[in-house]
């Protein structure tokens, strides 16, 4: 297999973390991308090359780019920042960033870069508010999805806690013109034409799933709710799909049209990330969160990350190297990753700035790095 980098966005920029092709011995770079807040990052197996989606009120909105591995970025920036309104009223400070008068691509349009996907030689982006973009040179210029943004329902779509974010984009791998869309809280959306028309997917597949529910973001009206957390589609060419919802996990079997409810046997309801094993569709990692109100922390302040090797009929608690005490981090919806490897890894980040690790699929863990930023997103780089 080849060497492993697990990518890190965090509060204060990319950190790399090099384990090569056994995984052990890691060793950490960074920050990168000039401090920004970094919300997502991900790499190309192929090519080597990262990309890292972040900005704020600061900054701006901009897609970082490396092609030699985090030796050396490029920031695409998209949207203007303070930092823009400061320097075109004051040279002086204009001068010592480097700022020019160049209009940015997007005027104030959004704040920032909350998620990105690439595949069949498209690089996306999903942002904040949630609009979708896309790139046919690998990131150095942009232009809107306006199928997406358009769409009939988007006057309605109502923000989640962290605004209205676009977190999630998954693509089909035979087919460039099937794509899926987690936003918060507007939910699922799926298109089978590119990105021209969209498919708003939330239905339950059993009315009944709405019973015995009284949380502000429980099933209701036939749906599951619009506050999706987290996404993932299950390897194996079919239209699998699970996501951890504001309220429990889901699959869905028909690319999202309709949802079952697969949180049974997990301490709570509530949690970030979803991840799926990247060859055996049945198998799924969970973090469950103690609830949205109560802290969002593990339960009993003890960790654990919940796995399922029957796709969510069953689920099994794997805490072995995980803090059984004191434990009050939470794992944030995009801190959860994994590698390609046989047994598969799997890799967390918490918001104390540690990122725990576990080379068996989940039955042991490690913690190979401390003490970074808030970590906002974890993703492995597994080169070919």
């Amino acid at each position: 297999m080849g060497d492993v980098t697990v990518l890190i966005g965090t509060t204060k920029g990319v950190f790399l973390l090099e384990g090569g092709a056994r995984r052990e011995g890691w060793k950490v770079s960074g920050p990168h991308c000039g401090g920004w807040p970094i919300n997502h990052v991900i790499g190309d197996p192929e090519t080597g090359r990262i990309w890292a989606g972040g900005g704020g009120d600061w900054c701006g909105a901009g897609v970082w780019r490396s092609d030699d591995g985090g030796e050396s970025w490029t920031c695409s920036r998209m949207t203007q920042g303070m930092m823009d309104d400061w320097a075109a009223n004051d040279p002086d400070f204009a001068a010592m960033i480097g700022w020019t008068e160049e209009p940015l691509p997007f005027g104030h349009d959004f704040s920032q870069v909350w998620s990105l996907h690439y595949a069949h030689g498209v690089l996306s982006a999903g942002t904040k508010p949630a609009r979708l973009l896309q790139s046919h040179d690998g990131g150095e210029t942009w232009a809107k999805v306006t199928g997406l943004s358009e769409h009939p329902s988007a006057e309605s779509w109502q923000p989640g806690a962290a605004g209205l974010t676009l977190h999630t984009i998954l693509s089909d791998p035979d087919d460039p013109a099937r794509s899926w869309l987690g936003i918060s809280a507007a939910g699922v959306f799926a298109t089978e034409d590119g990105g021209a028309t969209w498919d708003r997917r939330n239905r339950l597949s059993n009315a009944q799933a709405c019973d015995d529910h009284d949380h502000p973001a429980t099933p209701r009206d036939g749906e599951i709710g619009h506050c999706v957390h987290n996404m993932v589609l299950a390897p194996g060419g079919g239209e699998r799909l699970y996501q951890q919802n504001h309220h429990g996990v889901w699959r869905s079997e028909d690319g999202g049209r309709s949802w079952e409810d697969i949180t049974r046997g997990l301490p709570s309801t509530f949690g970030f990330p979803v991840r799926v094993h990247p060859r055996d569709p049945d198998t799924l990692w969970s973090f469950p969160l103690n609830g949205d109100m109560q802290g969002r922390f593990p339960p009993d302040a003890a960790a654990a990350v919940w796995r399922s090797r029957d796709a969510g009929a069953t689920w099994q608690a794997m805490r072995e190297g995980l803090p059984q005490e004191a434990c009050f981090f939470t794992v944030l919806r995009q801190a959860m990753g994994g590698d390609n490897h046989d047994p598969a890894g799997v890799y967390f980040g918490t918001n104390s700035g540690s990122v725990f690790a576990s080379l068996d699929e989940g039955e042991t863990w490690q913690e190979i790095a401390r003490h970074l930023p808030t970590v906002l997103a974890v993703e492995v780089l597994d080169r070919r």
